[in-house]
């Protein structure tokens, strides 16, 4: 697959119809501005529709900042600081309140992108021609693939929640009561296997910035996945469907993985893990392992509209430059995450991974070399997750904390993994096996077999897990995917909730808080702080409570 520098299609559009979807009392209208009954005349406007939708992401207060606090804290990485804040740390380290301002923000943008979505289908199926015409098929498979994106949001964040497929056109229709995730989940579905049929084809010159149809598989693969697993009822009860449905949903990951390989034209990024990494942070785009990329705008554009802050909040700490600085100087890095430095010594020696992961060292600005010096770090408390990083960017900036790194939610090494774990759970461990056996070896980890399950997935390699039971050969695989996804994905968005559908979130923070290093006592509680029942949703955003009467007043269970 060729390599190409991102070209921010979407992004570019965005910033000129965003002000297309918002209400106006002036006299004369702007030109951006469009009734709904007559907006969808054209293809163009039809496709600014959409791109109205991918704004609703590529933003700050959603995918480009505050996203990243909300799969915190899990096993493998916290954030520095525990004193409440009302925002971030709150939510990581399962202190968070529904007054929290974070929450309230990524509510808010999850609803709207569904509403632009709701109003994109609406409009583009109603045009003139639209069953004879692919392209318009293929606006609305966007469109339909963006609102199960963040419908499945919905459901892992706060579970049963409103949830409708019209637009809101007013006061009247803005406020509705609990739909049961249940039925949010038949609909994620309808609208990702006509995504699956309608997007754009996969092939080598695509810019995964734009979604295809192996995304929409992928995706289906993990809601099925989470659909089987354990999550948290109105009751206060941790449940998982009977036996009969969780084999359906496995068979249907199946099912997907086995169109998705037939459609072909993925696999694993050919230059290697650090370097699958170092072209995010680089600002190149490559359709062989990435199958979706959330696509942010380099600061070098002049607007920050749709600049993110992948790899400075959540890459190694990189001091402001001062004294000194050329044009190229990098910008500084907050460095807001920590990993769990345990982490280091479970990967093999050889496992390119591990280096990836955990990010030892820091920069700081050296004002007589007008450069910066890298500086190991002694004190594992300052041990940063190493994914994204200001080393691998372009040099200079306009805005010292703000990128243009985009954020990958679906790659090909998890759908391999995301398939290993369908077989398993069918009874065919065997091929089960075959399918980590192939994350590993491109990471150059030793293959797992019988003759070496313990010396690579027991204690002290590992540690031995007391919430997994190795007993049988379908146990075994468990405890090896368990480590497996934590190597390849952390940090990534999916190990939160990968815990919480198998039903050990809890567990396992209580578990690896018992086992840290005693210099991070006080700084990783999410052991301490986790309540069974409670945190393994968010809180509805106390303002939503209030303006919403068809909630009842009712928030998810252990929020007041």
């Amino acid at each position: 697959m060729e390599n190409t520098m991102k070209k921010y299609k979407v992004i570019a559009l965005s910033a000129l119809i965003a002000a297309g979807f918002t209400s106006c009392d002036l006299t004369e209208k702007p030109t951006s501005y469009y009734e709904k009954d007559t907006y969808f005349e054209t293809m163009d406007q039809a496709k600014m529709s959409v791109v109205g939708i991918y704004d609703c992401l590529a933003i700050d207060k959603h995918y480009g900042q505050y996203e990243m606090a909300m799969p915190a804290s899990d096993d493998t990485y916290y954030i520095q600081g525990t004193g409440t804040d009302n925002t971030r740390r709150d939510i990581a380290h399962y202190m968070v309140k529904p007054t929290n301002t974070w929450i309230a923000s990524i509510w808010e943008y999850k609803y709207l992108g569904i509403d632009r979505a709701n109003f994109s289908i609406a409009g583009i199926e109603q045009m003139t021609g639209y069953e004879e015409d692919s392209n318009l098929k293929e606006l609305v498979a966007q469109a339909r693939f963006l609102r199960a994106f963040l419908a499945f949001d919905l459901i892992k964040y706060w579970g049963d929640v409103p949830f409708k497929t019209t637009y809101t056109a007013g006061y009247e229709e803005a406020f509705k009561g609990r739909v049961s995730r249940e039925e949010i989940y038949d609909q994620i579905i309808v609208d990702l296997n006509f995504a699956k049929e309608n997007l754009q084809k996969d092939n080598a010159s695509l810019s995964p910035e734009v979604p295809s149809q192996g995304a929409a598989h992928a995706l289906l693969m993990r809601v099925y996945l989470q659909r089987a697993g354990y999550s948290l009822q109105q009751d206060g009860t941790l449940t998982r469907p009977d036996e009969t449905k969780r084999k359906e949903y496995f068979n249907a990951v199946i099912a997907e993985w086995t169109a998705f390989q037939n459609k072909g034209n993925h696999g694993f990024y050919t230059g290697g893990f650090e370097q699958l990494f170092r072209g995010y942070s680089e600002g190149i785009l490559n359709s062989q392992e990435s199958l979706w990329e959330i696509a942010f705008n380099p600061t070098g554009a002049g607007y920050k509209d749709n600049a993110g802050t992948w790899a400075t909040y959540n890459g190694p700490a990189v001091e402001a430059p001062g004294k000194n600085a050329p044009a190229d100087a990098w910008g500084r890095a907050n460095a807001f995450f920590r990993v769990l430095p345990a982490w280091k010594n479970f990967f093999e020696e050889g496992d390119e991974r591990r280096d990836v992961m955990v990010c030892t060292y820091q920069y700081k600005w050296n004002a007589n070399a007008g450069k910066h010096d890298k500086v190991e770090n002694a004190k594992l408390t300052d041990w940063y997750p190493g994914k994204w990083r200001r080393e691998w960017m372009p040099g200079g900036f306009v805005d010292p904390n703000n990128t243009g790194v985009n954020y990958c939610p679906l790659r090909f090494a998890d759908v391999v993994l995301m398939a290993a774990e369908a077989y398993n759970e069918t009874g065919n461990t065997p091929e089960a096996w075959k399918l980590l056996n192939m994350v590993r070896e491109r990471a150059k980890a030793t293959p797992i077999t019988d003759a070496n399950y313990s010396s690579l997935m027991k204690a002290p390699q590992v540690y031995d897990l007391p919430y997994i039971q190795d007993g049988d050969a379908a146990g075994k695989f468990r405890t090896a995917l368990y480590w497996e996804r934590g190597f390849e994905l952390a940090f990534e968005g999916q190990r939160k909730y990968d815990l919480l559908r198998w039903g050990i979130l809890g567990d396992a923070l209580k578990f690896f808080q018992g086992n840290m290093d005693k210099t991070l006592k006080g700084k990783y509680v999410a052991g301490d702080k986790f309540v069974k029942g409670q945190h393994e949703l968010f809180p509805i955003p106390l303002g939503e409570l209030q303006a919403n009467p068809a909630l009842n007043n009712q928030n998810n269970p252990g929020y007041e």
